[in-house]
């Protein structure tokens, strides 16, 4: 299988890309973790230009992801198939992703209500080296402030504040949503998915709505 999982920020991607990754063994391509990641290990002009756009809560132009993408791909985990979480976010980078020959067959879309973003997001901690995510609230850790495996401290995103979260949410009303047609144009072809699913639901209910999904052939 090779998954795009999209949704606005907040609407519980990390959670259920986890959930998916472990449940089918599938490589968990977190573009977001893989920034930081290069951030923090990687001293150089590129990862100086990649930590301005995310902590000005910007989208990275696309030269620098797809390059991110398929490096990522050549590691021998992805060829029996992936999950992208966090790309493409608009059409251009699913034309990119085509011409590249990095073709996908599924498509889930979380859904959750824009007054419920803010808050999830406000709530939200990470465990920075893995990327890990919890909320204080609907998906706390066992111990307060340490990641469950670890026992790490977890962070809170500096982009994670109100001012920017509102930002990525118009960048993403603006940007992202003609994709989510796009796929669902490109769905009435065979051999391609997508499902859209309300996150608002509990968990359980959410990964069987997933599992369902994802036996489709």
């Amino acid at each position: 299988m090779r998954i795009i999982l999209l949704g606005p920020p907040g609407s519980g991607k990390g959670t259920y890309a986890r959930f998916i990754s472990e449940k089918y063994n599938l490589s968990n391509i977190c573009i977001g973790n893989i920034l930081r990641n290069y951030i923090i290990n990687n001293h150089s002009i590129l990862s100086k230009r990649i930590k301005k756009f995310i902590n000005d809560g910007l989208m990275l132009p696309d030269d620098i992801i797809i390059k991110i993408i398929k490096k990522r791909l050549l590691h021998p985990d992805c060829k029996k198939g992936f999950l992208l979480d966090g790309y493409p976010r608009n059409i251009i980078q699913a034309d990119i992703l085509q011409k590249e020959n990095i073709n996908i067959d599924k498509i889930i879309e979380l859904y959750i209500p824009k007054n419920k973003i803010i808050e999830r997001i406000i709530g939200r901690r990470i465990h920075e080296s893995s990327g890990r995510t919890y909320h204080i609230i609907f998906n706390p850790p066992k111990v307060k402030g340490k990641d469950d495996i670890t026992g790490e401290n977890l962070i809170k995103r500096t982009d994670d504040n109100e001012q920017i979260i509102t930002s990525r949410l118009k960048e993403y009303t603006t940007k992202t949503k003609p994709l989510i047609n796009y796929y669902i144009n490109k769905s009435l072809n065979k051999n391609f998915f997508y499902i859209k699913i309300n996150n608002t639901d509990c968990i359980l209910n959410v990964e069987n709505k997933i599992k369902k999904f994802l036996q489709k052939k």
